[in-house]
């Protein structure tokens, strides 16, 4: 596949969530999305006011995450914070499944904890992130699976805070099990063009990274990021 490296702007997510994460770098990354046409900024929800309020009238989203990074917390509790966070101004939703009931079989418990935050989200989209370095290829599968019944707008694969990030398998294994109708974002250790290439052949339609510059650019990304 030939794209143009700044042909995958629309494809970026230009992540930030670091804890320590300032208001100096929070106005950093919303300037960066603008210049280079990202399509989101995502951030912690708790950075949504400032974020949206630099982006109003702007053509970039502001993504929030929800139950980051663990996803073991209350439904009501990312429902809650999902619903403020869009009051707040966010237009998607990245939600942390519960990771342990997925892998202890409580598949009943994993989807009504999806469908709480969906309908938290409205007519926002929701993205769902599995945590792909935790899980086996079942797991995954059957995760994939309940987000394609529940139809929501994308399974994402990490948060960037586990072992290890996206894997092309795993965005394969996704896409294959969800169909053309959702999305599939890839997140986490995605620094580069050539592995953002890679995880668009795979069937990425989304790409969650604070390594968006160097991509546009066609350069390696220096030091660590997500």
């Amino acid at each position: 596949m030939k794209i143009e490296p700044a042909a995958l702007a629309q494809y970026i997510d230009h992540t930030l969530l670091a804890a320590d994460a300032s208001r100096e770098q929070i106005a950093t990354l919303c300037r960066e999305a603008q210049e280079h046409g990202f399509y989101s900024v995502c951030v912690n929800s708790g950075q949504v006011p400032y974020a949206a309020s630099l982006l109003e009238g702007a053509s970039v989203k502001v993504c929030a995450v929800v139950g980051f990074p663990m996803g073991a917390g209350l439904s009501d509790t990312k429902a809650f914070e999902a619903k403020q966070a869009i009051a707040a101004g966010a237009g998607e939703i990245d939600m942390v499944l519960n990771i342990g009931w997925l892998k202890d079989g409580l598949f009943d418990e994993v989807r009504d904890d999806i469908a709480a935050v969906k309908d938290a989200c409205g007519a926002v989209p929701l993205k769902v992130i599995f945590e792909t370095c935790l899980l086996d290829d079942a797991q995954k599968t059957r995760a994939a699976e309940i987000c394609r019944d529940l139809n929501v707008a994308f399974v994402k694969t990490s948060t960037g805070f586990s072992r290890s990030g996206a894997t092309v398998e795993d965005v394969a294994l996704m896409r294959k099990v969800v169909g053309q109708g959702v999305g599939v974002k890839a997140s986490g250790g995605v620094r580069d063009y050539t592995t953002a290439v890679a995880m668009i052949e795979a069937g990425a339609t989304r790409l969650g990274t604070s390594s968006g510059i160097a991509i546009v650019s066609g350069v390696a990304a220096s030091g660590s990021g997500y």
